[in-house]
């Protein structure tokens, strides 16, 4: 892979934000004259954008001295002389390994954390899974919206809250401190219709009492005050009728 060395260096001191920094020690391998390798650490400032490390000599350097892209590695922790040690390994087996020592337990963890998600593929995996979820979000919502709803009605308590009191239907309305028939409407959403009549008596041939009216109960006349007067004059009118009887001798 070819990076433009002058944009490189740019993006690293630039001020696009930095998902970590800190210092590590690099380990490098010195060659002896004598054909003995040796094993030593550098103190460098490492800066962490995207998948892309940077390290630097000193914090305050401006030009990075190292880059290492972090595509196609695994970040593992290793034995090594030194405590708080780990490595960038690559999947190429001719490739070289990145050998860090952090200060301490919570920087080390720190950082193997945040390399470890500093890949696409890493990104790519995250981006699968979200997608995932909100698909699954997106189905239930769709169906609960499908499924029907119940609602509760007379005298039945609130399905929401137990605590609050019944539901009270409403009241039969009063006309002169009497019931009246048709004030509240039926399951048909009509009224309710009035009590059917009594059989009626006619009045005996000859008879003095006088034959009564037309019952007021009809559609204009639901007052029960009205209904009891009518009705008394009919009592009245059969009382009077025995009473004659009575009195000419006829049972």
């Amino acid at each position: 892979m070819k990076l433009n060395e002058r944009s490189v260096a740019h993006y690293a001191t630039c001020d696009s934000p930095t998902d970590h920094a800190g210092f590590l020690r690099k380990r490098v391998g010195r060659h002896h004259h004598h054909g003995h390798h040796g094993t030593s650490y550098q103190r460098r400032w490492f800066v962490l954008k995207g998948n892309l490390l940077f390290y630097f000599e000193e914090r305050e350097s401006r030009e990075p001295v190292g880059l290492v892209v972090l595509e196609g590695c695994t970040v593992e922790l290793c034995e090594a002389a030194e405590e708080f040690a780990f490595a960038i390994r690559f999947d190429d087996a001719g490739a070289k390994a990145y050998v860090l020592v952090a200060d301490g337990q919570a920087a080390m963890e720190a950082w193997v954390k945040a390399l470890s998600r500093a890949s696409f593929d890493y990104m790519r995996l995250v981006v699968r899974e979200l997608e995932k979820q909100l698909e699954e979000a997106c189905t239930s919502l769709a169906a609960c919206r499908k499924s029907p709803r119940r609602s509760s009605s007379g005298r039945r308590r609130h399905l929401s809250n137990p605590a609050l009191p019944p539901v009270q239907e409403k009241q039969h309305v009063l006309e002169n401190g009497y019931s009246t028939w048709g004030s509240s409407p039926d399951r048909d959403g009509g009224h309710t219709k009035p009590p059917p009549l009594p059989p009626r008596r006619r009045s005996a041939a000859g008879s003095s009492v006088p034959a009564l009216q037309e019952s007021p109960v009809s559609p204009e006349t639901t007052c029960f005050a009205k209904l009891h007067h009518w009705y008394g004059q009919e009592i009245a009118a059969l009382r009077q009728e025995w009473q004659e009887r009575q009195k000419r001798g006829h049972p």
